[in-house]
C-alpha cells in the first residue's frame, strides 16, 4: 500500500514551490525555536500561535532562559494559548536538557522522545528540520494527507492500526536526508492549506494524480475515526468577588484538573456549594452573569458567573487572595476568565 508512485518526490517538490517558508519559526533551524514552534501548534491555529511565539521568545529567547524561569512566569506568558499541560512540559523539559544534556538537545529522534513532553511526532519533527534524520511524522494533518492518499480505511481510534499508519509513513519517507525538511513542511503545508478536512482541495494538491481517496470520489471519508469521545458536559459555578478599591478574589487551581496550577475565579460544583461557602452570593446584591460556554477537548463547560462586593477587604473565602486589577493580566487565568474580567474591568472604569 506505501508504494505510491514518488509521494515524497511530489511533496518536495509541491513544498518548495507553493508551501509555507516565511512563518518565523522556519527562520533557521535552531532546535530550540523549532521545538518551542511545535509545541505550540499542537492543537492551536498559526496565527494564534504566531503571536505568542514571538511574545515567548522575547522573554525566554533560549533553552537557559526558559529553564531558570518560574512555572508561574511560563504559565503566566501563556495564559490564553490553552492545553497549558503544554507549557508545564515545556518548562520541566527544558530543565532537562539543561541538567542532564548541557543546555544541547539530542540530535535523534528516538533520544528526543525520551524528553519530558516530547512525543513521538514532535521528536520527528526537530530531528527531520534541524538534522536531517529519516524520520516521519504523524500529527493530525499528516495523517490526513496519508490516510487519503493511501486509501487507508482501518479505524484509526485502535492503536494497531495507528502503528500500522506510523510503519507506511516511515516507508513513505525520501531517501535522501537533505529532502527531510521540505518533505515534512511539505505534508504540513498540504494538510494545512490543501487536503483540508472539510471540502479538500484536490484541483490544487500534487497528490491528487496518485490519491486513492480521490480516485474513488470519497476524500472527506478518511481518516476513519469511529471511536472519537463526545466532550463531557461540566457546569461550574464561579464567585467574581471584588472589593471597594476594585480588587479581585482570585484563587490558584489544584496541580491536577481542568486549569491545573493556574489562577482563576474560584469555582464550585452547584449554586448551593457556592452559596453554602460564601452567603452573601445568595442574597439579593448578589448578580448572576449570563452562562459562558468554553469547550475544551474533553469536556464542554457552562460557566455561571456570581458577582458581589465586598465590603472593606476581608476575604470572602478561606482561600486565595486580592489581585489589583493591574497585576491580574500577568498571571495565568483559563481564557474565559480573563475574557470575563477584561469585560468586567472596562465596565467598572469606562
Amino acid at each position: 500500500m506505501s508504494n505510491l508512485p514518488d509521494l515524497a518526490g511530489r511533496v518536495v517538490r509541491w513544498q518548495r514551490q507553493h508551501g509555507r517558508s516565511e512563518l518565523p519559526w522556519q527562520q533557521g533551524r535552531d532546535p530550540y525555536r523549532v521545538w518551542l514552534s511545535e509545541v505550540m501548534l499542537q492543537q492551536t491555529q498559526v496565527p494564534t500561535v504566531q503571536t505568542y511565539y514571538a511574545r515567548f521568545l522575547q522573554r525566554f529567547p533560549d533553552l537557559h532562559a526558559l529553564a531558570a524561569a518560574g512555572e508561574d512566569d511560563v504559565l503566566a506568558l501563556w495564559s490564553g494559548l490553552g492545553y497549558y499541560a503544554r507549557a508545564r512540559r515545556l518548562h520541566q523539559c527544558a530543565r532537562v536538557v539543561v541538567r542532564e544534556h548541557g543546555g544541547i538537545f539530542p540530535r535523534t529522534a528516538a533520544a528526543l522522545a525520551q524528553l519530558p513532553g516530547i512525543g513521538r511526532t514532535t521528536a520527528a519533527a526537530i530531528a527531520a528540520f534541524c538534522f536531517h534524520e529519516r524520520a516521519a511524522i504523524l500529527d493530525g494533518n499528516v495523517r490526513r494527507v496519508l490516510a487519503r492518499a493511501l486509501g487507508f480505511a482501518h479505524d484509526l481510534a485502535l492503536a494497531r492500526h495507528q502503528q500500522t499508519l506510523w510503519q507506511l509513513a516511515e516507508d513513505l519517507l525520501p531517501p535522501a536526508p537533505a529532502h527531510m525538511p521540505a518533505y515534512t513542511q511539505g505534508l504540513m503545508d498540504l494538510g494545512a492549506l490543501v487536503c483540508t478536512p472539510r471540502r479538500p482541495d484536490c484541483a490544487r494538491c500534487p497528490l491528487q494524480p496518485i490519491c486513492a481517496a480521490h480516485r474513488v470520489g470519497e476524500p472527506e471519508s478518511y481518516p476513519v475515526n469511529a471511536r472519537r469521545a463526545a466532550p463531557v458536559p461540566q457546569a461550574l459555578w464561579l464567585l467574581h468577588a471584588t472589593d471597594a478599591q476594585g480588587h479581585t478574589w482570585l484563587a490558584q487551581r489544584p496541580a491536577s484538573g481542568i486549569w491545573a496550577r493556574l489562577y482563576s475565579l474560584p469555582d464550585f460544583d452547584s449554586p448551593h456549594a457556592l452559596a453554602a461557602a460564601c452567603p452573601q452570593a445568595a442574597t439579593r446584591q448578589a448578580r448572576c452573569h449570563p452562562p459562558i460556554r468554553h469547550a475544551l477537548t474533553h469536556r464542554a463547560l457552562e460557566l455561571h458567573i456570581v458577582s458581589i462586593t465586598v465590603p472593606g477587604s476581608a476575604p470572602p473565602l478561606p482561600e486565595g487572595a486580592w489581585f489589583a486589577s493591574h497585576a491580574w493580566p500577568s498571571l495565568a487565568l483559563p481564557a474565559p476568565v480573563r475574557k470575563f474580567l477584561a469585560a468586567a474591568d472596562d465596565s467598572r472604569t469606562g
